[in-house]
């Protein structure tokens, strides 16, 4: 059970993506008072983790409106995480986000897309409605994720300058590479999990 935790946690984690979000929440968050970012970041982290726990509970709804079925789900997370990783690890076709006025961000960016993007959201679908592991295990993988990348974020924005740009694009293209590793493994879950319907 711990192992399957960690293991979806981790696959979470990477797709969240902290270390890549720590220059652009930087860069965002640059216009808020100095002694409101704190409290401006974790506010954001709250409503990330709520937009999450939403599709976590209410994915098994949506799929069984939207006729989707697991595989097809397994196999659309997949794809998703490797577009997701190719950015990543080629940083020239990566996308920058920017706020589209001055003030203190709120829910859009930060919350989402960037940390409940459509690819953390596939993932706590698929994590809600598989049938792997108890809810509980399935839950505890959520919130062990989003409190790492929430550690990551609160401390890296304060070590960001001192870190280095460098370290922070190395530490990237490595969650990169991994994540390209897992989506390459969903895929071909996916695809077992569809030809074992065929039988």
């Amino acid at each position: 059970m711990l192992s399957s935790v960690i293991s979806n946690a981790v696959v979470l984690f990477f797709i969240i993506d902290p270390f890549g979000l720590i220059p652009i929440f930087v860069g965002i968050l640059r216009g808020v008072a100095p002694e409101r970012r704190g409290l401006v970041l974790m506010r954001e982290l709250v409503i990330a983790l709520a937009i999450l726990l939403l599709f976590f509970f209410a994915g098994r709804h949506i799929l069984g409106a939207l006729h989707i079925s697991e595989p097809a789900l397994t196999l659309a997370g997949a794809i998703i995480l490797f577009l997701i990783a190719l950015p990543m690890i080629f940083p020239s076709i990566k996308l920058s986000f920017e706020t589209e006025g001055a003030g203190e961000p709120l829910i859009v960016p930060l919350a989402t897309p960037m940390l409940a993007g459509p690819s953390a959201i596939a993932m706590v679908l698929l994590l809600g409605t598989s049938g792997t592991g108890s809810m509980t295990s399935r839950l505890a993988s959520v919130g062990l994720a989003w409190f790492v990348a929430a550690v990551v974020l609160v401390v890296g924005m304060r070590i960001a300058a001192r870190i280095g740009k460098r370290t922070l694009i190395a530490i990237e293209r490595l969650m990169g590479m991994l994540l390209v590793a897992i989506s390459v493994e969903m895929l071909l879950g996916g695809l077992r999990a569809f030809l074992a319907t065929l039988e």
